[in-house]
Order: C-alpha cells, then sequence, then structure tokens
C-alpha cells in the first residue's frame, strides 16, 4: 500500500503512532501520473506537496526563449512541491511533470496545516525535510557558481545516483546547467579514466 511507504519513509524522522498514521491516511490523495503529465504548470498554484510512491518527477522553469532548466528530480520516497507557491497562494512560475509513469500521495495545505496543529509530530517531520531541502539547495548555489560542468555532474551522481540510469542526458545536462553535448564529452573523458 502506498500509504505504508510513506510511513515507513516517516518513522525514518520520529515512528508515528496509530491515531496519526490513521489521520493520515484520512488527509492524503493518492493519484496515478501518466508519463509527461503535469502536477503543476506555470501560472497555476501549486495545491499540494507531493510524495512520490514510484516514478519520478522533474520540477524546471522556462526562460524567454524556451529553454528548460531543471530545479529539482524527485523520484520515490521523495517530496516534490514548489513550496513558495504552495504557502503563498500564489501563481507558480514552475513546471512538475511526470518523467515516468508515477503513483503519488498528495496532501494539500488544509490538511497539512490540520496536521501540523493536531499532531505536532508531523509539523517536526516536515520542518526536517524542508531544512533537508534548503541545505541541499545551498550546495547546489555553491557549486553552480564555483564548481566545473565535471564536478557538478559528479555531485549529480552523488546526489541521484539510481536516477542517472532513468533519465535523459537533455535532463541531467539541464540540471547542471551545460548543453547535452558538452555532457556527452564529460561521459566519454570520464569513461576513459
Amino acid at each position: 500500500m502506498p500509504i505504508d511507504q510513506l510511513i515507513a519513509y516517516f518513522a525514518q524522522y520520529i515512528p508515528l503512532r496509530d491515531i496519526e498514521k490513521n489521520e493520515l491516511r484520512n488527509r492524503l490523495v493518492e493519484k496515478r501520473i501518466k508519463r509527461r503529465q503535469f502536477i503543476l504548470q506555470e501560472n497555476d498554484v501549486c495545491k499540494y506537496y507531493t510524495f512520490v510512491v514510484s516514478g519520478c518527477f522533474k520540477m524546471y522553469g522556462v526562460d524567454y526563449n524556451g529553454a528548460e532548466h531543471n530545479i529539482q528530480f524527485a523520484a520515490e520516497n521523495e517530496w516534490i512541491a514548489d513550496i513558495s507557491s504552495f504557502h503563498s497562494g500564489k501563481a507558480s512560475r514552475l513546471y512538475i511533470e511526470a518523467i515516468e509513469p508515477s503513483v503519488v500521495l498528495q496532501i494539500d495545505p488544509a490538511n497539512l496545516v490540520y496536521l501540523y496543529h493536531n499532531h505536532p509530530k508531523f509539523d517536526r517531520i516536515f520542518r526536517v525535510i524542508a531544512e533537508n531541502k534548503f541545505i541541499e539547495l545551498q550546495n547546489r548555489v555553491l557549486q553552480n557558481i564555483s564548481s566545473t560542468a565535471d564536478e557538478r555532474y559528479q555531485s549529480f551522481l552523488e546526489q541521484y545516483p539510481k536516477l542517472a540510469s532513468r533519465l535523459p542526458n537533455t535532463q541531467i545536462a539541464s540540471y547542471i546547467g551545460i548543453t547535452p553535448e558538452f555532457l556527452s564529452k564529460i561521459c566519454r573523458i570520464n569513461a576513459k579514466k
């Protein structure tokens, strides 16, 4: 059951009591998402925190030239959302799209706030998740301004070891800020080492 996977995920932080597990079950929506289906598009409000049970998503923005810039990937046992849009209720500038057929669990702001207020454990768990994502973002910004393309690629492989074989090079190149052709060159050089 997808909910059992989420409960096991939360147990890594703090084990849930039966009442908390039941509250969680009552406040989540399970969805099946097709490949290339969006769960968020630019100018829409992000209405859900999404937990990936199976599959893979990318979150990206599109520049004025129509080029995609990947910001985040989320595969099994990871969360994805435009946190700014989710909490402010303002239109997003981002897209969240399924790279693979996926199963997700989603929670909306009202149900999340309910869990925070009535079961403080969830507030602590989500705070730690957000803090970890913030640390990840800080590290990524620092890498983008101070690392070579090869170093950024190696960091991607460390951060997403299981995704490298699941993603096309165009997606990885967009994430690390280089062209797919240059990524192919990096891969060829690394293969010779």
